[in-house]
Formats: structure tokens, C-alpha cells, sequence
């Protein structure tokens, strides 16, 4: 395993990890620019009850298009753990596939938390075509009461309880790295990590089967704010304002319609 080992300094070999994390971040907004326009609408809330198939390449489409916002939208949130676990691995020579074995595991799950809710998302489409009273009824009232959920988790202790684990990266890579079977454990740490970003911020990714898959400007948006509520001294001051923001919006969305 010579080509992952590495005689750089540590304080050079973080610089050129912490830009490594953030060139690939910013191939993956470049992507989903160039793609935008055959992403959007892919999972937009106003397509459901509209049938048409569910082909293996409109699956695969959702898959590397969620894998991608994934790496763009979440990636730069989990680079605190990937900088504390670099540094707690930094006297081993794998140290390079350790931290790429976290990686795997972190967006691994993200993966599967995309891949769950888009089979949700198929299920409702089914049942949408089937059923037209309910598909007139959930498609005006649909937007909304996912603004409203998105909204009312920001208060609860679930949110909360991971939200912490998130903020908290020295505590919980010490908690997770217990020094044996080294890459098995790097991978079950991105793992472990990853569930618990899931948890976080689950409703808040929901948020872009509302406004469309390709909508770059709500994908930033919600990236911004996940990285500030994760990562920032004050970040999660904000997440009862963004809470009452999104219930508010969803509550004006639902009289309205």
C-alpha cells in the first residue's frame, strides 16, 4: 500500500487534504451546473401523480445526481471530522486510504438515505395515478406541509442530539476511533458519521424534492446554512429561526392554496 503512504509535513499534508476536499467539492457544483438542466424537475413535488416510467436510467440519473449533491452539499459540512481524524491518524502510513475510507462511508449513507426516499417518492407517484382525488389534493397541499415537517424538526430533540455530535468532532472521533482493525473502523466512523449528519439534516435536504433537483440556488443556500448550523461557534442559534421561517412559509403557502 506504498502509493497511500506519505512523508509530507502534517501541517502540509492537512493543507493539501483540506484542498483536495474543496477542489472535489467544487467539481461536483461544476457538475451539477453543466447538468442542471437535465436534473431539474427529476424529483420536483409538481411532477407527482404525472406518469411515466421509472426506467433503470432515470434511476441511475437519480443516483449519481444525489451522489453528486451529496459531495457538493454536504461534504464541506463533515470536513471538521475528516481534519480531527487526519490528525489523530497522522503518525500511520495508510493514513491517506483511512481518510478516504471515511469519505466512502460518510456519502455512502447519504446515498442510501437518497435511494430510500426517492423509492418513498415512486411509491407516491404510484399511488398519485391511481388515486386522482388524492393526487389533486396532495399536489396543492404537498409543498407546503413538507415546508411545515422541514420546519416544525428544527425543534426537536432528534435534530439536536445529532446536531451535537456533529458540532463536536474531536469528541466524536475519539468515541469512534478505538485503534483496531483500522480501516474497517475508518469506514464504520464515516459511516457512523454520516448516519448522524442524516439525522441532522435530513428534513432540510427534503427540501429539494420541493424546489427541484437542479435548483442551484437553493442547493447553496441550504449548504450554506447546514455548514453554519454544523460547524460555526453560532451555528446552532440559527436553527430555531430557520424552523419558525419554514413553518411560517409553509403555513402562508398552505392558505393560500
Amino acid at each position: 500500500m506504498s502509493m497511500f503512504r506519505s512523508s509530507a509535513p502534517t501541517s502540509v499534508e492537512r493543507t493539501v487534504l483540506v484542498c483536495s476536499v474543496l477542489l472535489l467539492v467544487l467539481a461536483a457544483w461544476v457538475a451539477l451546473w453543466v447538468t442542471n438542466d437535465s436534473l431539474h424537475g427529476l424529483t420536483h413535488f409538481q411532477h407527482i401523480g404525472h406518469h411515466h416510467e421509472s426506467t433503470p436510467s432515470l434511476v441511475v440519473l437519480f443516483i449519481s445526481g444525489w451522489t453528486v449533491m451529496t459531495v457538493a452539499m454536504m461534504l464541506p459540512t463533515s470536513l471538521p471530522v475528516i481534519a480531527t481524524f487526519h490528525t489523530i491518524a497522522g503518525s500511520r502510513e495508510d493514513r491517506v486510504l483511512l481518510l478516504i475510507l471515511v469519505i466512502i462511508g460518510y456519502i455512502g449513507i447519504w446515498v442510501l438515505f437518497g435511494a430510500l426516499v426517492y423509492i418513498v417518492y415512486l411509491l407516491l407517484q404510484l399511488t398519485m395515478s391511481a388515486i386522482p382525488w388524492l393526487k389533486n389534493h396532495l399536489l396543492l397541499a404537498g409543498k407546503p406541509w413538507v415546508l411545515i415537517l422541514a420546519g416544525a424538526f428544527q425543534f426537536t430533540s432528534l435534530k439536536y442530539r445529532c446536531l451535537d455530535k456533529c458540532r463536536s468532532p474531536f469528541s466524536f472521533v475519539i468515541e469512534h476511533w478505538q485503534g483496531r482493525n483500522y480501516r474497517w473502523q475508518a469506514f464504520r466512523l464515516g459511516v457512523d458519521h454520516g448516519v448522524f449528519c442524516v439525522g441532522c439534516c435530513w428534513a432540510l435536504m427534503l427540501l429539494m424534492f420541493v424546489v427541484g433537483f437542479g435548483s442551484l440556488g437553493w442547493m447553496f443556500i441550504l449548504a450554506v446554512l447546514m455548514s453554519i448550523e454544523k460547524n460555526v461557534p453560532w451555528g446552532r442559534r440559527i436553527s430555531a429561526p430557520l424552523g419558525i421561517a419554514l413553518i411560517s412559509w409553509g403555513t402562508v403557502l398552505l392558505v393560500l392554496s
